[in-house]
């Protein structure tokens, strides 16, 4: 999120260069610690369904931080806890099928998350963050292409920021391996996975 993220040793030169020339100038001032607005974000997922339409689904349970460095896009931090419990495809046989020993095994895996590890500034208001996505145990990268909302202050005095962003992941490589075959060919739940995720994000006071 421009501002999520931090460069190895390796290719930080390589990175400052880029993030100092793409920087959007007008994040230096948003630079300072966030807390994710749960009520006005949204955490959703695409699922390709018989290979022939797309069911979609999200969480209602997380919780997370953002420290935003506007001004070195690369030093910022994202940090995200997602409750499994929560997942929600507005069908409920179909949301326990999801928390079952078939796929996400809630009981024992009761949570999902997310740290992220680097960020580069795109130009504008493009962003590109790779982080930590930790599911049943597994924990394996996950790149997001975000783009910058904006910044504004509410009608009760809190400082917002906004992003877009999505990725696609393989959940196979997560251990998410459950299908079903069709007698017409293919299988019932593609492997790709489309993410979204619509972040607002409160300046925490102090």
């Amino acid at each position: 999120m421009g501002i999520f993220g931090r460069n190895n040793t390796t290719t930080e030169t390589a990175t400052a260069t880029a993030t100092s020339s793409a920087v959007n100038p007008e994040l230096a001032a948003l630079t300072g610690d966030y807390t994710i607005d749960a009520s006005h974000t949204t955490i959703g997922f695409t699922a390709r369904h018989a290979m022939v339409t797309n069911v979609k689904g999200g969480f209602l349970d997380f919780s997370g931080s953002l420290h935003l460095d506007g001004s070195d896009p690369s030093r910022s931090t994202a940090s995200i806890d997602v409750t499994m419990e929560s997942i929600d495809t507005g069908n409920a046989d179909r949301d326990g099928h999801l928390k079952s020993a078939d796929f996400f095994r809630t009981d024992e895996f009761p949570t999902m998350t997310f740290r992220s590890t680097e960020a580069v500034a795109l130009g504008g208001d493009d962003y590109r963050i790779t982080g930590d996505l930790s599911i049943l145990g597994t924990t394996k990268p996950l790149t997001i292409d975000l783009e910058f909302n904006g910044a504004a202050k509410d009608p009760f005095g809190n400082e917002r920021v906004g992003f877009e962003g999505k990725a696609e992941i393989l959940r196979s490589e997560w251990g998410l391996t459950w299908n079903a075959a069709l007698e017409t060919g293919g299988v019932l739940v593609s492997d790709k996975i489309k993410l979204t995720f619509d972040i607002s994000a409160i300046r925490n006071a102090g």
